[in-house]
C-alpha cells in the first residue's frame, strides 16, 4: 500500500525515534514538519550533503488553500513536483486542475513503471513506492488537441480578459468595457467573436452612429481600432475558443465513485504558440470559479487546488486593472476553499502583491550564468525566511527533483527552510498513448455535453435583422436566421425589440414585456444545458456572472 493511501487513518507522529538521532540543526528543521493532521509527503531533508529519510518534509492538507509557488529553471523537475502533489491530493479526495503545457501530464491516470531510477529515489527518501493511476479528465482549449473542448462565451469572458488577449491599451480596454455595457443593456448576447464584431461594426456604421454617441467616452476611432483587432484575432484562428456550450467550471470539482478527486488536465501543447490566449483562459477559469462558489472559511481540506503553469505569462504586459483583479481574486478565493499554485521560473515573475499571498513554496534549482540570473537568484533568496543554509549555494547546487521548501504549518506559521530530495510520483511520468487518450476522452460522460459546438441566435443575427429591408435575407456567417421585416427601413436594437413584442412604437412596454424581451430571459428560455442564463452583472475581471448553479 502506498504512503498516501494510509494518510487519512494514520496521523503522523511528532518526530520518529530515529529522527531524534539527527544532527541538532536537522532535527530542528524536521520538527517543523511533524504535523498531527493529514499532510502530503514531499520528500526527505537534505543536510550537510546527505539525504535523511528519517526527516520527512510534508505539507499540511489544511494549508493547501493558502496558495503556493512552484518555481525553478527549465529541466529542474517542476512538472514532476506538480504530479507528486496532484496525485496525493486526489487520493485525499481533493480535485485538482493542471495546465499541461508540454503534454506530459496525461500519464497521471496510468500506473507508473518501476525502474532503477524510481526504486533508487524511493529508497533514498524512505518512500514505499507503489504504482498507481488516478481519475483524470482531459480537456483541450477550443477543442484543439486531445480533450473535451473548453470554450467560453464572449460575454462570459468579459472585457478585461479579452482586452489582454487583444493587446489593447488602457483607453481601448475601457472602451471595450463600454461596448460590453451597451450590449448588456440592449439584450445583445455576445456568444462568439462574430457577435462582438457585429456589435462594434454596427456602432461604427451609418446606422449605429447615433447609438455610438450615447455611449460616453467611446470614440469612433477607438471603436475602429477594436474592430480591426478583433478581425485580426479571428484571422489567427481564435474563433474556436469562443462559443457554446460554454464550459461549466463546476466540472472541475468532481470526485469519482471511490471518493478520489478527479484530476482535470487541460492540454495546452497544441496552443503553446499563443501564450497570451491560454494564460488568460486559465485566469477566466479561476475567475469563474470565484464567482460561483460560496464562502467556506477555513476548511480541513481544500475544495480544489488549481495549478497555473507558465504564470509569468499572466503578468506580461498586463494592465493595472488586470493585475488588481488577479491580486483580489487570489486573496479572496482562499475563503471559498480553492488553493492556487503559481508555476514559473523565479519568484520575481510574480508581482509582489500576489507573491505575498503564497504561503507554500517549492523552489527548484536556479542557474546563475549571467548578471541577470545572479540578480534573480539574490532576489529569490530574500523571499525566504532566515535559514541555517547558504541559500545561494544550495539553490545553484540542487539536482533534478530537489528543491528548497517552506510551507505553512497547521497553525499558519512558516516552517523552517528545508532543502529536500523529492519523492517520485507513483503515476506514469510521461504521456499516455494517443489512442488511450482519445478513448478516455470519448468515453467521458462530459464528451457529449461539450464536444459539439452550438450556434444559436445571438447579437449577430439580431443586428442582421435590423438592417434595411433591401438587404437580402438569409443566414449570416453560416447561421440560419429569419429575413428582415418587409417594407421597413433600418431599425436599431430597441426598435427591433419593440416590433418583436407586437407593440406600437410609441407605447411603453409593460413590466412583463420588459422581462420577456430582456436578454437574460431570452437566454434562459433558449438555452439547453448549464452554460447560459448569465446575470448581466460584471465582476472583478468584467466576466458576466451566472445565476446560481449546482454547488459541489
Amino acid at each position: 500500500m502506498s504512503d498516501h493511501e494510509t494518510m487519512p487513518s494514520a496521523p503522523a507522529p511528532e518526530v520518529s525515534p530515529r529522527a531524534a538521532a539527527l544532527p541538532p540543526e536537522a532535527l530542528k528543521i524536521a520538527s517543523g514538519y511533524a504535523f498531527s493532521g493529514p499532510a502530503l509527503h514531499l520528500g526527505a531533508l537534505l543536510w550537510d550533503g546527505r539525504c535523511l529519510p528519517d526527516a520527512q518534509v510534508r505539507l499540511p492538507l489544511s494549508m493547501l488553500n493558502r496558495h503556493g509557488l512552484v518555481a525553478g529553471a527549465t529541466g529542474t523537475g517542476k512538472t514532476k513536483t506538480l504530479q507528486l502533489i496532484a496525485e496525493q491530493l486526489s487520493a485525499q479526495g481533493v480535485p485538482v486542475f493542471l495546465a499541461d503545457i508540454k503534454g506530459d501530464l496525461s500519464g497521471i491516470a496510468a500506473p507508473g513503471r518501476a525502474d532503477a531510477r524510481v526504486e533508487g529515489r524511493a529508497g533514498e527518501v524512505g518512500q514505499r513506492w507503489t504504482p498507481a493511476g488516478f481519475p483524470a479528465e482531459y480537456y483541450a482549449l477550443g477543442g484543439i488537441g486531445h480533450g473535451i473542448p473548453v470554450r467560453a462565451t464572449v460575454t462570459g469572458f468579459g472585457p478585461v480578459l479579452l482586452s489582454k488577449v487583444l493587446r489593447l491599451n488602457r483607453t481601448q480596454e475601457q472602451s471595450l468595457a463600454l461596448i460590453f455595457h451597451y450590449a448588456d443593456g440592449k439584450g445583445l448576447e455576445l456568444i462568439d467573436l462574430k457577435d462582438l464584431r457585429a456589435v462594434v461594426a454596427y456602432l461604427t456604421s451609418d446606422e449605429g452612429r447615433q447609438e455610438l454617441r450615447t455611449i460616453g467616452g467611446l470614440s469612433a476611432a477607438t471603436a475602429g481600432v477594436i474592430l480591426r483587432s478583433l478581425t485580426a484575432f479571428e484571422a489567427q484562428g481564435a474563433s474556436g475558443f469562443f462559443g457554446e456550450p460554454e464550459f461549466d467550471t463546476g466540472e472541475l470539482l468532481r470526485t469519482d465513485g471511490d471518493g478520489r478527486g478527479v484530476v482535470s488536465v487541460l492540454e495546452l501543447s497544441a496552443v503553446q504558440d499563443r501564450p497570451q490566449l491560454f494564460s488568460t483562459f486559465l485566469m477566466w477559469l479561476l475567475a469563474d470559479l470565484f464567482h460561483d462558489l460560496p464562502e467556506l472559511g477555513d476548511v480541513d481540506k481544500p475544495r480544489l487546488v488549481f495549478f497555473l503553469d507558465e504564470a509569468h505569462l499572466l503578468f506580461d504586459d498586463a494592465s493595472e486593472a488586470f493585475l488588481e483583479s488577479i491580486t483580489r481574486t487570489v486573496r479572496l478565493i482562499r475563503s471559498k476553499g480553492v488553493g492556487v499554485f503559481f508555476v514559473t521560473q523565479t519568484p520575481k515573475d510574480v508581482p509582489a502583491d500576489v507573491l505575498a499571498q503564497l504561503g507554500n513554496r517549492v523552489q527548484h534549482a536556479l542557474r546563475a550564468f549571467t548578471p541577470d540570473d545572479q540578480k534573480a537568484l539574490n532576489a529569490t533568496v530574500k523571499t525566504f525566511p532566515r535559514s541555517p543554509y547558504d541559500l545561494e549555494e544550495v539553490l545553484t547546487g540542487l539536482g533534478t527533483g530537489e528543491a528548497v521548501v517552506t510551507v505553512l504549518s497547521e497553525k499558519g506559521a512558516p516552517t523552517p527552510v528545508a532543502a529536500t530530495r523529492l519523492r517520485a510520483p507513483e503515476s506514469l511520468m510521461g504521456p499516455v498513448g494517443r489512442e488511450a487518450l482519445d478513448r478516455a476522452v470519448r468515453q467521458s460522460p462530459l464528451y457529449g455535453r461539450y464536444a459539439q459546438a452550438v450556434d444559436r441566435e445571438s447579437a449577430c443575427e439580431r443586428l442582421e435583422r435590423s438592417r434595411p429591408a433591401q438587404q437580402p435575407p438569409g443566414p449570416v456567417g453560416g447561421r440560419g436566421t429569419e429575413g428582415p421585416d418587409e417594407g421597413r427601413g433600418a431599425k436599431g436594437p430597441d426598435e427591433m425589440r419593440d416590433t418583436a413584442s407586437g407593440r406600437r412604437g410609441g407605447e411603453e412596454p409593460s413590466v412583463v414585456e420588459q422581462v420577456v424581451s430582456s436578454g437574460i430571459f431570452r437566454s434562459l428560455a433558449r438555452s439547453v444545458g448549464t452554460q447560459v442564463g448569465r446575470e448581466i452583472t460584471r465582476s472583478l475581471f468584467g466576466t458576466a456572472r451566472r445565476p446560481s448553479r449546482r454547488r459541489r
